[in-house]
This record gives C-alpha cells, sequence and structure tokens, in this order.
C-alpha cells in the first residue's frame, strides 16, 4: 500500500498481518520439538521411574504451553487481518501474545527462586548421574530451539529495512510475539547450563549448594529479560509514543522545505515495524493532503497516516 492511496482513502487495514510471518513457522516447529521431547521424557520417567526425566518433561509441557500461546497468536492475527472490528489490523495482537509471555516469565522466574530457596534451606539428596543426564537432553533440545528462533533478523525477513532510523531503540519495532518464544527457550538453555555446572559441581567437588544457588542466579536473570518485553509490549498496547528517532524523523520530514509547521504529532505501534500517525500542519500556503503523506519516508513504517492542515496567515520566519 503506498501513501497516494493512504492519501485518497483508498485503503484496507489489514497492513500485511493476512500475511504468515517467518516467526509463525519457526515456533511451530519448536512446539512440535518440545510435544516430542515432553512425550519422551515422560513416558521414561514412567518406564523406568525417574522422577527427574518425569519432572523435566512435565516442565517440557508448561514451555509447550507458553509456546503454543505464541503461536495462537499468529494465527489468530492472521485470520482475523480483515476484521473490521480492529480499527488498525490485528497488529496489536502480537503485542499482546509478547505480553503474555512475559509474564508467563516473571512467574517462571518466581517459580524457580521459590523452589530454589526451598531446597537451600532444606537439602534433599541428588542423582547426579540421572540428573545430568537430563539436563544435558534438555540443552541439547534447547539449543536446537534457540538456533531456530534465533535466525535472522526478522524486519530483514518480513522486508523492513529501517534499522538506520531505530538506532539504538530499534527493539520496540521488533516482533514481540516471536522475542517471547526465544526467550521461553533460551530461559530453559540457561536452566539447562546452570543446572549442569551445577551438578557437576555437587558430584565432584561436592557443592551440593550450587544447586539452589544456580537456581536463584538463572531466576534473576530471567526476571530481568521479561521486564524487558514487558515495558517493550506495553508501550505498544497503551499506544505509548513511537520510539524518539520515528517521531523526530516524520517531524522532520514534514518541516523541511519551510513551509509547514508541526503543530500536534502523535505516532504510535500498531503492529511489528508499523505505525500509525495524526498530525496538525499549520501553514500559509496549504496543499494537498496528497503532498504532505509523499513527505513522509516510507522507510519510517508509518501505514495509517491522518494530517489536518490548518491554513494561517502570512509565511513563517
Amino acid at each position: 500500500m503506498n501513501t497516494k492511496q493512504q492519501a485518497l482513502g483508498v485503503h484496507d487495514h489489514k497492513f500485511g498481518q493476512d500475511r504468515r510471518r517467518p516467526g509463525e513457522k519457526r515456533t511451530i516447529f519448536v512446539v512440535v520439538i518440545t510435544l516430542v521431547t515432553m512425550g519422551v521424557e515422560i513416558g521414561a520417567g514412567l518406564a523406568f521411574g525417574s522422577m527427574a526425566l518425569l519432572a523435566d518433561g512435565l516442565h517440557m509441557g508448561s514451555h509447550a504451553v507458553a509456546l503454543g500461546i505464541a503461536v495462537f497468536a499468529y494465527v489468530y492475527t492472521r485470520r482475523h487481518a480483515r476484521d473490521g472490528r480492529f480499527n488498525f489490523g490485528t497488529g496489536k495482537v502480537n503485542a499482546l501474545g509478547g505480553f503474555t509471555g512475559a509474564i508467563l516469565l516473571v512467574l517462571f522466574a518466581v517459580m524457580m527462586a521459590w523452589a530454589s530457596l526451598e531446597r537451600l534451606l532444606f537439602p534433599v539428596a541428588i542423582a547426579f548421574n540421572q540428573a545430568i543426564l537430563v539436563a544435558v537432553a534438555g540443552l541439547i533440545v534447547n539449543g536446537i530451539s534457540v538456533f531456530i528462533l534465533g535466525g535472522r533478523n526478522e524486519e530483514e525477513e518480513y522486508g523492513h529495512h529501517h534499522n538506520h532510523v531505530h538506532g539504538h531503540e530499534h527493539g520496540h519495532t521488533h516482533d514481540h510475539n516471536l522475542r517471547s518464544a526465544y526467550l521461553h527457550v533460551l530461559a530453559d538453555a540457561l536452566t539447562s547450563v546452570f543446572a549442569i555446572i551445577a551438578l557437576l559441581s555437587g558430584k565432584y567437588l561436592g557443592w551440593v549448594w550450587m544447586d539452589p544457588f544456580m537456581g536463584i542466579a538463572g531466576a534473576v536473570l530471567v526476571g530481568v529479560w521479561s521486564r524487558g518485553l514487558v515495558l517493550s509490549t506495553t508501550r505498544v498496547l497503551l499506544d505509548m509514543q513511537a520510539p524518539d528517532a520515528i517521531v523526530a524523523a516524520v517531524r522532520n520530514s514534514l518541516e523541511q522545505d519551510g513551509e509547514a509547521r508541526v503543530t500536534d504529532l502523535h505516532v504510535w505501534s500498531i503492529g511489528p515495524c508499523l505505525y500509525a500517525a495524526a498530525i496538525n500542519l499549520v501553514t500559509s500556503t496549504p496543499r494537498q493532503a496528497e503532498y504532505y503523506h509523499d513527505m513522509i519516508p516510507p522507510e519510517l513504517g508509518l501505514v495509517h497516516v491522518t494530517i489536518e492542515v490548518i491554513q494561517a496567515e502570512g509565511a513563517w520566519e
């Protein structure tokens, strides 16, 4: 969709959300891997009477639920992209999926910390060999998942090439849903690494306290990651102003010829790499709306722009 269509009012509100995003296929693949691993671990745990395998299998189940939310958000966004009830399309479902995943990460971190503190106060005997085997298997599976979800930059694959505009704030435009899924598998991979270090320390050095200590350290790190995702998705869900670099670029593009002045400017995210804007312009030489729309660089990602042009007496100095 081009700016001329927007200016003439000839446009819809899909904004490309009816297309399958690259992250959807990756996330579905990781869900399948997770479910298969869960089934194998639970089956082995029941067959061999291993509580460690059974517990890790159940943990994989909760992990699959979290990733399933991400898949649901992708599918819902795509299938309801043409639904007129959504004023600016279904792009924010992506942020909602990411926010939900972030909250689950917070709960995961709290549960990790609580269980670790309990284990620190009330130590139990650890079957080191079996536990190490489970941790290594988990690390391999989660490592594969991290590799799958952490591939090429989502913006590059989706056809948006404006990282130079975003600068250090480009994280606000990423696929939050994919980010949530990625953090879930990364958190699991980190947990496996910490567990292996702790179990090896306990087995060969007698440092049994390392197991709960690493659990607490992992919980803190997961909490920090989830906080960043909560903040970035909240910006989208609450229609907070777009990153300063985007707002400044819009203002500068409209004021570059000195004929008009921006008196009111609101730019907010309506989906991954997608923005809407409401702009008031004051000028002594008003032009057609199409002229002002064409002044805004397309790489900024503004797909829905409303401009009010107010005529003023005299000329700008």
